[in-house]
């Protein structure tokens, strides 16, 4: 049977029928096979299933000889470093970060954690992996069984971390944090003694059954809790975190969440500050808010297909210094070209203590000159069929088609992105426009007419 759990740039599906105890032995079989590497560090999320996953992950690389390094329950971004940082000859973290909790996953990354995608290997891990689970168990490829040993990362994760912050110029603030009983909590807790930060904790316990719902920050019902939070304590910033924490959200000091988007923008501008010219990579879902600040900022805004592994692999071409997706994934040259939920609300303190302004002060201004949507998902029948129609529909019209990822159209003062979901069966609507709410929320209405189906 095909494995299904094979997305376009990690390992995504429902446990056991799509992930399982063999399946996770054979993915360890077979990407032994593929990379032959000598030394590989695992980790895992706090979903129930990720521990009997990872047991089994381990057991198919070191049947197949390598010595693997465990650093235990972590988060996505913890392997990123500890591939790197160790220099290991590659990673892997067993998670599936926001999807339901019956689903889980594993992102697989080589030697200085470059991700390993449908083009860059993913595909013929899947194919070694089917072959062995149909019988052909020659992939076994070592006569000496691997050992495994534990690794203490966490505190050389911190110090890194806290390179990209001067705390004797970060102001006492108060911030309300929401890990979602993920896996952010004990990372939390080692970053508070190093800050001037008065933290209200909520969800901060990691548990596997998520008594609060799954971590997702995207979806609205899951943003009340901090909301209300920020309220009740009268904090200055509100953040939370998907499950695997390398995406963050920010709420305001009014509560208001602020969509990804604005953040992208507000980090390219600032690291441009440091290094003039230098290149920014952005995703096609919502565009021209990055594109404007990274143009009067002297540096290059180039478009990368959505996803880490694509976004990754771009930045290295470009050697870009900063990418940014609407999603709330931002990644950093400075951290092996990967993405991280840490840094950038680090980096968003040290701006608000830098220029002695508030959240709402720092994106204010690009939310009235570039309205957008945030994502609007849709389940739909024949997701292509849907998006020729609605490409069909506005083709007479549209200044600018483009297919990078879905279908992005210009329609002069406003522009939609609609794509199908690589990790859920979902199709993603985002709208914006040029300094006009009311002409945005029109649209989005008419899209979301033409698109049809049923909430997701």
């Amino acid at each position: 049977m095909p494995l299904e759990c094979f997305k376009a740039y990690d390992i995504r599906g429902q446990v056991p029928n799509q992930l399982n105890e063999d399946v996770a032995y054979a993915i360890g079989i077979a990407y032994a096979s593929f990379l032959g590497p000598e030394r590989v560090v695992v980790g895992h999320d706090v979903r129930l299933s990720s521990p009997d996953l990872m047991k089994h992950l381990v057991e198919g690389l070191t049947d197949a000889g390598v010595e693997v390094t465990h650093i235990g329950q972590c988060g996505t971004e913890e392997i990123y470093f500890a591939t790197e940082h160790f220099e290991m000859d590659g990673g892997i973290v067993v998670t599936a970060s926001h999807n339901p909790k019956d689903y889980n996953g594993m992102k697989l990354v080589r030697e200085g954690s470059r991700p390993i995608s449908g083009d860059s290997g993913l595909d013929d891990i899947r194919k070694m992996a089917e072959e062995w689970l149909a019988g052909d168990r020659s992939r076994t490829v070592s006569g000496k069984k691997g050992s495994v040993t534990p690794l203490s990362h966490r505190d050389a994760y911190l110090d890194l971390l806290m390179t990209h912050v001067n705390p004797g110029t970060l102001k006492p603030l108060k911030i309300v944090v929401n890990a979602g009983n993920g896996a952010a909590g004990p990372v939390l807790d080692g970053l508070a003694d190093r800050l001037p930060f008065e933290f209200i904790r909520l969800h901060h316990e990691p548990d596997g059954s998520f008594p609060h719902g799954v971590p997702n920050p995207l979806l609205v019902e899951n943003r009340t809790p901090t909301s209300d939070a920020i309220v009740a304590h009268k904090a200055d910033l509100g953040i939370a975190w998907d499950g695997d924490f390398d995406r963050c959200f920010f709420f305001d000091e009014d509560a208001r969440f602020i969509e990804g988007y604005y953040i992208v923008g507000l980090l390219a501008e600032a690291f441009l500050q440091r290094d003039p010219g230098a290149a920014v990579i952005y995703d096609p879902r919502l565009t021209w808010n990055t594109v404007d600040i990274v143009d009067a900022a002297g540096g290059r805004a180039i478009m990368s297909k959505t996803g880490h592994a694509f976004i990754k692999e771009r930045m290295r071409l470009e050697d870009s210094v900063y990418g940014g997706e609407m999603s709330a994934h931002h990644y950093f040259r400075d951290f092996a070209y990967c993405d991280s939920g840490m840094l950038p609300w680090l980096l968003v303190t040290q701006l608000m203590s830098d220029k002695g302004q508030s959240m709402a002060q720092l994106v204010d201004e690009r939310m009235a000159l570039f309205p957008a949507s945030g994502e609007v998902n849709r389940r739909v029948e024949d997701a292509a069929v849907v998006l020729d129609a609605i490409e069909s529909n506005y083709r007479d019209h549209a200044e600018a088609i483009d297919h990078t990822d879905g279908l992005s159209m210009v329609m002069g003062d406003w522009r939609f992105n609609v794509r199908i979901s690589n990790t859920e069966p979902v199709v993603r609507l985002n709208v914006e426009s040029r300094g006009n709410e009311t002409l945005m929320q029109a649209k989005t209405q008419e899209v979301l007419s033409l698109l049809g189906g049923e909430p997701a």
